[in-house]
C-alpha cells in the first residue's frame, strides 16, 4: 500500500500514523517525512507490505490528524496521460519509447498536436494522434476542441512535451496540478522563442531545463525537477540546442517518474519531492 498525507504539523503525527499501520498489521518498508517549519506543514509518504481496507484505514488515520488533512491511500498505480506537442520530437520520442517498454510509470492514451509533424512517429508506436489546428481559431475554440479529446480519455495527467502554445487560465483551472510542462531554461531565464540563441549571445556557462506544474502564471508553477549542464565558449548555437534537447528529455523523464510514483506534494506554489 502507498499512503500519502499532508497536513498542519503537530507533535505525535508519525507515532500516531505508525501505530495505526501496526494495528492493521501493515509492515512499513519505506517512510519519508518532512516538516516545513516556515509553513508548519507536515508531509509523509509510506509504502507498506500487505493490504487492508483502504476506506477503513483512511478513516482511522484521519482520527489522529489535524482537520482538513490531505490523505490519499493507494493512488492509481498506473497513471494515464495525454501528451500535447507542436513540432519538436525529442521529448515525445522519449515518452513513447518508455511507454512501449513499460518503463514510463504511466500509459500514453493519446497525443494531441497543433501541427501534423509528429503524427508519423505516433503511428509507428500505435498511439492515437489528434491534430487540432490553432490557426484561424480563437483560443477558446481551439482549447474547447482539445478538452473534448481529453475528455474521451480521462487521463490523470496532461504532459506538455514542447507544446508551444500558452494555455488560457480557464483551461488550466480545469486540470489543477495535472498539467506538467518542460521549460527550456533553469527558470527564470531567457524567456521567449530563441532561448539557446540568447544563451549563446550572452556567453552563458550553464544551460538547464525545468519541469513544473502549469498554473495561470506563465512558467511560474510549482517546480518538480531541474538540472543544469556546463557549456563553454566553444559551443555554437547548434551545440547548445543539441545539449539543451538532451537535458530537456532528462529533466522531463525525471519529473514524470517522480509524479507517477506519487513522490511529489504540492502546497501553494512549492513542491516537496521525496526522491
Amino acid at each position: 500500500m502507498i499512503v500519502l498525507i499532508q497536513s498542519i504539523d503537530r507533535v505525535g503525527l508519525v507515532a500516531g500514523i505508525s501505530a495505526i499501520m501496526a494495528k492493521e498489521r501493515l509492515n512499513i518498508v519505506s517512510l519519508r517525512e518532512f516538516v516545513d517549519k516556515t509553513d508548519n506543514r507536515f508531509y509523509i509518504r509510506i509504502e507498506a507490505e500487505h493490504d487492508t481496507d483502504p476506506v477503513a484505514l483512511e478513516s482511522a488515520i484521519r482520527k489522529v490528524l489535524p482537520p482538513d488533512a490531505f490523505v490519499s491511500i493507494n493512488p492509481r498505480p498506473e497513471k494515464k496521460i495525454a501528451v500535447m506537442v507542436t513540432k519538436e520530437y525529442h521529448c515525445l520520442a522519449d515518452i513513447l519509447v518508455r511507454n512501449q517498454f513499460n518503463t514510463l510509470g504511466a500509459t500514453v492514451q493519446c497525443v494531441i498536436g497543433n501541427h501534423q509533424v509528429l503524427e508519423n512517429i505516433c503511428q509507428r508506436f500505435a498511439i492515437p494522434f489528434h491534430y487540432i489546428s490553432h490557426e484561424q481559431e480563437s483560443k477558446a475554440a481551439f482549447e474547447e476542441k482539445i478538452e473534448h479529446v481529453i475528455a474521451g480519455y480521462n487521463p490523470d495527467y496532461i504532459v506538455l512535451a514542447k507544446f508551444m502554445r500558452v494555455l488560457s487560465p480557464d483551461f488550466v483551472a480545469k486540470y489543477p496540478e495535472r498539467i506538467i510542462n518542460i521549460h527550456h531554461s533553469f527558470l527564470p531565464a531567457f524567456a521567449g522563442s530563441q532561448p539557446y540563441r540568447q544563451a549563446f549571445e550572452r556567453g552563458v556557462k550553464l544551460i538547464g531545463a525545468t519541469s513544473h506544474f502549469v498554473t495561470n502564471e506563465l512558467d511560474e508553477g510549482p517546480i518538480i525537477a531541474q538540472q543544469v549542464i556546463p557549456v563553454n565558449h566553444s559551443f555554437t548555437t547548434t551545440d547548445m540546442i543539441r545539449a539543451g534537447k538532451e537535458i530537456e528529455v532528462s529533466v522531463l523523464a525525471k519529473a514524470l517518474r517522480l509524479v507517477f510514483s506519487d513522490r511529489v506534494f504540492v502546497y501553494r506554489n512549492k513542491t516537496v519531492v521525496f526522491e
